[in-house]
Formats: C-alpha cells, structure tokens, sequence
C-alpha cells in the first residue's frame, strides 16, 4: 500500500520539500519506509487463528494517519536512517497507538473510529479491552527485540499512558484547576506516546544522545497540540466521521468546553446552560446549532490560539539542533498538525 498522498496529503511534507533533489530523496524515503512498516507491522499482526486476527487487524485496516511512525522515521534521518531496527521501532509505537484506540473507545463509549463502527460496537467491551492488550503484548514482544533501552522506554511511557486514563476518568480533585488538570492528562495520553516515538528514531538509528532530550520535548508539545486540534474538530464532524460534538455530548472534557465553563460572562453562562439542557433531553438539532454556536466562539478560538502556542514552543525546542532537513521536516509537521482538518 502506497503512502504517498498521506505524507503529500495528510501532513504536507511533499509540498514543503520538493525545491531540492535531496528534499524529493527525503520524501521518497520516508513515504519508502511508512510502506515497509505498514507490510511488516502486516506480518505480524497474526495470532494463531482468523477470529482473532481480524478482530487484532480492524482498526489497522480502516486506516490512519500514521503519526507516530512517521516522526519516528523523521527523527532518525540525525542519524542512520537506513537501519532495520527503525522499522521495527515504528511498528512498535503504531502497534500501542492502535492498542489505545481499543481501550478508549471504551473509555469513552464511542460509535465511530477511523469512519467504521468501533470494536466495542461490533464485538463487545471485553473483546476490545482484551485484544488492546493483546496488541499492547506483540508490541512489547517486539521492543525487546531492539535492547533494554526500547523496553524501559515504553515501559516508561505505557505508565503514562495508563496515568493519563485514570487521571481523565477520575478527573480533577477538588479545588484543582480544571485546565491545568486537562493539560496534564493530554500529555500523558497522547504527548508521552508521540514524545516516544520521536525518541525511538534518534535510539534506532544511532543519532547522538544529546538530541534525544529536545526531540522528547518537541514531541511531547506536538502531542498536545495535535489533541487540542483535535477538539476543535470535534465541533466540527465532517470529515473526521462522528457527528459534532460527539466528545462533549459524551461527557469527554475538551478544551472549548472547559474554557466556556470556566468564563462568567452572561453569553457562556448561557450557552453552556444550553448545552447542558440540549444533552440533558437528547434534542440533536439543537445541540448541533449550538455545537456550532461554541465553534465560533472566542473559546474555541482560545483553544486555537493554545494549540498554536504548544506548536510553537515544540519548534522552538529544536532550536539547539542543527540545521537541515530533519529540522525542516519536524517544523513542517508541526504545522501539519495545526492546520489538519482530521
């Protein structure tokens, strides 16, 4: 499967790097070594009967942006970037990424994921949470594979990702801020993975240790960025195939919500008191309106303006990195991740 119109298309690598031939040679080994992971990670999502493959294989098949083995592949161009173990690396933190999305459609009761219904919907709770662990099990069997150091690593990072559930389950305790407790929980559920998988470019290709501390930090910010977007497109629907607002209908924090709830103008008083009685007698219509209604809100402008403010400072960090066009690369993806619209 060729992944040329997902780099090109989904994170506009193509477009920003095709002034020089050794720009076009980047592209084409980046878009080279998402299909070689893509065909390995293929290989071994197979556990012994078809059943369970094709439970283990759902999600992986209806797609996927391929975030987190894509920077993984951006990352080790500081160092050996012809090295087999990258590949191995970038199944390894796609093969979390999927396990995640099992459990927090639970989490989360969801209906869609990736335009098909979710696991939970077509199996069951058990079957989901037990095949994410199942995935959580072949990705650990293949860290192993590449040293200690992956093991601790994502062993480091399955606690986090695990804390970041527990924290947004539980929510904030009393007298926290609500904010602050939220920032925190995207940095665990989803910066901590991303921050990883920039790490495990820099670890499997041989790069020098010193990068390996700002690329961890430009990944965690760009994690956060990228969930915050993704509550803004949560008001929108559309293309990412749920209906608006199926977070917050859901009862999922998200930021404009909790900027509308924190604020004590009379206008978001009143919209969230709408909000909150459209939910409350199931009116769709209505909370659609007002789905749009939040969207063009200075909230969900704020919410913007903070993803941007994440992006920027994760650019920043790779400011004592040299030049070139892994630099370049990680600065265009970072804008990638702002201006998606899924």
């Amino acid at each position: 499967m060729s992944h040329q119109n997902s780099i090109s298309s989904n994170f506009g690598l193509a477009d920003a790097l095709s002034a020089t031939p050794e720009e076009r040679d980047l592209v084409k080994r980046l878009n080279t070594g998402v299909d070689r992971m893509e065909a390995s990670l293929e290989s071994n999502l197979h556990f012994g009967d078809a059943h369970t493959d094709t439970i283990a294989r759902y999600l992986f098949e209806a797609g996927g942006k391929r975030v987190r083995p894509l920077l993984a592949l951006i990352t080790a161009e500081y160092g050996d970037p012809t090295r087999d173990d990258i590949i191995m690396g970038a199944q390894v933190v796609e093969l979390i990424h999927l396990a995640t999305l099992y459990h927090d459609d639970v989490m989360d009761d969801a209906d869609l994921r990736r335009g098909v219904p979710t696991t939970h919907t077509v199996w069951s709770n058990s079957v989901a949470i037990i095949t994410g662990d199942l995935l959580l099990a072949r990705a650990s069997s293949l860290a192993s594979t590449l040293g200690d150091d992956m093991v601790r690593l994502h062993a480091a990072t399955f606690e986090r990702l695990c804390l970041g559930q527990l924290h947004e389950t539980t929510g904030p305790q009393k007298g926290a801020d609500a904010i602050a407790h939220y920032l925190q929980v995207l940095a665990d559920k989803t910066g901590s993975l991303i921050a990883s998988s920039a790490v495990v470019g820099l670890m499997t290709s041989g790069a020098p240790r010193e990068f390996f501390e700002p690329l961890r930090e430009y990944g965690e910010k760009i994690g956060v960025a990228f969930q915050i977007i993704d509550d803004v497109l949560d008001l929108d629907g559309g293309e990412t195939g749920k209906e608006k607002g199926n977070d917050v209908r859901n009862g999922v924090a998200t930021l404009p919500i909790l900027l509308a709830r924190a604020a004590t103008d009379s206008d978001s008083v009143s919209l969230v008191a709408r909000i909150d009685d459209a939910i409350e007698s199931n009116n769709i219509e209505m909370f659609a309106e007002l789905m749009d209604e939040l969207r063009a809100s200075r909230h969900t402008a704020d919410t913007i303006t903070s993803a941007r403010r994440w992006a920027t400072e994760a650019v920043t960090a790779l400011d004592i990195l040299p030049d070139g066009l892994p630099k370049k690369s990680l600065a265009r993806f970072a804008s990638r991740v702002i201006d998606r619209t899924n």
